[in-house]
């Protein structure tokens, strides 16, 4: 997997979310921050996640959209559990994906970092293929931005988020980046 000049990765399939923004004048990126999701929650596969990223969701298709309103948020990437890559917002753009947040005594982790959302739950193991895609993605920014850290959003958030949950295996994921 290759990502271009652009911020974009050829193995992606490109869908254009607006919740984005220019990323502060002459910010690195050397952060990158694994995220959980599904919508509604525990439930795979769906148009949920698109749709909320892409502001198209209908809040009256599900209670738990209802929570939703109004909610402007994205990621740079989404990861299904087929191992179908989707990536929302160009890497050198600032995807809102992180929050309040701070990593190293540094705030505001939208600025300088990258997000990757993998679709899935804190207490569902993840799949082998979201694995080998998070591997190669991983590899691919860290050879093409300073990355020197991947944290969950739970590092970052650590009062609000527990993504991407106690599922995650963290010891098989970085001996498949080292």
């Amino acid at each position: 997997m290759i990502v271009d000049v652009n911020g974009r990765a050829d193995a992606a399939r490109f869908v254009a979310s607006a919740n984005c923004d220019e990323r502060p004048s002459g910010e690195a990126i050397t952060l990158l921050v694994l995220h959980n999701i599904s919508m509604p929650p525990g439930e795979f596969g769906g148009d949920g996640v698109v749709r909320l990223f892409t502001n198209e969701l209908d809040y009256d298709a599900h209670p738990y959209y209802r929570t939703l309103v109004d909610m402007r948020v994205s990621a740079h990437f989404l990861i299904r559990r087929t191992g179908e890559l989707l990536q929302f917002v160009p890497c050198g753009m600032r995807a809102w994906h992180a929050g309040v947040s701070v990593w190293c005594g540094r705030s505001s982790c939208n600025d300088y970092s990258i997000g990757i959302e993998l679709e899935g739950a804190d207490d569902v193991p993840y799949a082998e293929a979201q694995y080998r895609v998070l591997a190669g993605l991983a590899q691919a920014l860290r050879a093409a931005y300073p990355i020197t850290d991947v944290v969950g959003h739970c590092d970052i958030a650590p009062l609000r988020k527990t993504d991407p949950g106690p599922s995650f295996d963290w010891l098989r994921f970085r001996s498949s980046i080292e």
